[in-house]
């Protein structure tokens, strides 16, 4: 890393909850509705862009850990606000507190670890596991 995120360091992303978002289930009178395996990802995401500033190019970030409570249930295009905020970090670890809001209630929270990786040993470990 070029430098250590300061606690506090915030990630924000703004979507509409589209197709692509909801649930795969959505059938017999069962609402779409975000799933929560793509929030996650959503959550990775945003945590992931905002240490895009403290990584040397040959950098990246891979999550190590999650743990959400998704607490309410978000319509087909509602929009969904992610913001992740560092709380720590040691090593090449680096720990986010998350909060997630639609228009009415905030729908998710926890917390996130994401390990900073040199590409080239990370796609080596890859390529010994693909013979």
């Amino acid at each position: 890393m070029k430098s250590k995120p300061r606690i506090g360091t915030a990630g924000e992303m703004k979507f509409t909850v589209a197709q692509e978002h909801v649930i795969d289930f959505a059938s017999g009178g069962m609402p779409a509705v975000l799933s929560t395996p793509r929030l996650v990802a959503l959550v990775e995401r945003t945590a992931r862009e905002s240490l895009y500033p403290f990584l040397h190019n040959h950098e990246r970030t891979v999550g190590a850990e999650i743990e959400i409570r998704h607490l309410a249930p978000t319509p087909l295009g509602q929009a969904v606000t992610i913001s992740t905020r560092v709380i720590g970090s040691e090593g090449r670890t680096v720990d986010f507190q998350f909060e997630v809001r639609d228009a009415h209630e905030v729908i998710a929270r926890g917390l996130h670890k994401r390990a900073v990786i040199s590409v080239e040993s990370f796609a080596k470990r890859v390529a010994r596991k693909a013979v």
